[in-house]
């Protein structure tokens, strides 16, 4: 896979590139990660990236012909499956859209700064919008390299575990279980007896009614369109049922 990052602060990215399961992969030869400088695309003597927005208003505004140009000759390089511009209006990115994305074979990312992006790149050269979150960060890379992470960490020989992509929080839509290591005793908490109980039967309904559990408290939101099976709505059912009596009698 190749991803490529448009963006005027390449150096941004080399640290998170440099390190960890992202690291490993380019190394394997797994996924091509580019950062291009923006500003290589301009053609004026000052490299401008930037404007003053039409119809007045502070700040700057990308302007259009250097993304343009970018994309232009990123595809020059090959094929190009998709054109994600980092946006506040984006869908939130989710671990489904990390799932779809990982299954393409090029992708370009274009992070935004300064006011924001000439909406002509929005209509005619992205393809599509996301977004990491509801709040403001000072440009596209930080959810540029957050979708990086989340995609790369999907791909074939990225994780040196598989089966630890497979039970990772929102894989299925549900939260991880609660996870614990030794000592089996610290400062008086104790590992639940279930885990040192070496009944892998019992551990793995503890697990499962664990993160059941986590998700109906801290993430209702998610249970509908979770991926449960019959044991597992059983289980959501009487935790449910449980939460009714427990209101119940406050």
């Amino acid at each position: 896979m190749r991803i490529d990052l448009v963006t005027i602060f390449p150096r941004l990215c080399d640290g998170p590139l440099a390190e960890g399961i992202v690291r490993r992969a380019i190394d394997r030869g797994i996924v091509d990660v580019r950062a291009h400088d923006l500003r290589d695309y301009t053609t004026d003597r000052h490299r401008s990236v930037d404007d003053v927005s039409y119809g007045g208003g502070p700040g700057m505004v990308f302007k259009p012909e250097p993304l343009f140009r970018a994309v232009d000759a990123i595809r020059g390089e090959g094929e190009v499956d998709a054109v994600i511009l980092t946006s506040p209006q984006g869908r939130t990115f989710t671990q489904r859209e990390a799932e779809r994305l990982a299954a393409l074979r090029h992708i370009v990312v274009l992070c935004g700064r300064y006011e924001g992006i000439d909406d002509r790149v929005r209509s005619a050269l992205a393809t599509e919008e996301l977004s990491i979150g509801d709040y403001v960060l000072s440009g596209g890379e930080l959810p540029a390299l957050v979708i990086v992470d989340a995609v790369v960490r999907l791909l074939p020989g990225a994780v040196g575990d598989e089966e630890s992509v497979d039970v990772d929080s929102f894989s299925r839509g549900l939260l991880d279980f609660p996870h614990f290591t030794r000592p089996a005793e610290y400062r008086g908490w104790r590992v639940p007896d279930v885990l040192l109980s070496g009944n892998h039967a019992e551990i793995r309904r503890w697990r499962m009614r664990e993160a059941l559990a986590r998700t109906l408290a801290l993430r209702p939101d998610l249970l509908p369109a979770a991926e449960l099976d019959s044991e597992e709505r059983e289980i959501l059912r009487a935790l449910m049922q449980e939460r009714g009596a427990e209101h119940g009698r406050d």
